[in-house]
């Protein structure tokens, strides 16, 4: 039983088991265990979102990779996109492994924002191997009131 989300737009359905994974394994194994190892890369790349009073805040864990190899990107206004590759690990002939669980290769997280994300003022950093963006909110419009004299 898979629990890969499939997109990265919030889907409350995502975590349910699906009855039809590994149906298509079973059918072309060549091909899904390619499509594992994309998995693996995209399923590492764990990305937690929090919403504060001042803004919408992504916390991701990126260990052993280079902010030159990680891209934060606002597309069609108002999506963030999270992408990279971590690198894989120069071998040597000689090298006997006995274990590989660390992944590499490309990762893209995308999250569709609220209206009240100010999307220009994205600010982002990557330190100790975790990336934090940080998306700005847009003050919430109060109501204009205007009390109004009762005549009589």
């Amino acid at each position: 039983m898979s629990l890969v989300r499939r997109s990265n737009v919030f889907d409350p359905f995502a975590d349910f088991w699906d009855p039809f994974d590994g149906v298509f394994r079973s059918l072309v194994p060549s091909v899904a265990a390619s499509a594992d190892r994309d998995t693996s890369a995209f399923a590492n790349a764990r990305i937690d979102w929090k919403e504060t009073p001042e803004a919408h805040v992504f916390k991701a864990d990126l260990p052993g990779v280079k902010k030159e190899e990680v891209k934060v990107e606002v597309e069609d206004g108002n999506v963030l996109v999270i992408s990279g590759e971590r690198s894989k690990e120069k071998e040597d002939k000689n090298d006997k492994w006995h274990r590989v669980e660390r992944s590499s290769g490309k990762f893209l997280r995308r999250f569709r924002l609220p209206e009240n994300a100010k999307t220009d003022q994205v600010k982002a950093g990557l330190e100790n191997g975790v990336l934090t963006v940080t998306v700005p909110k847009a003050e919430e419009k109060k109501p204009e009131v205007k009390a109004i004299e009762i005549s009589g």
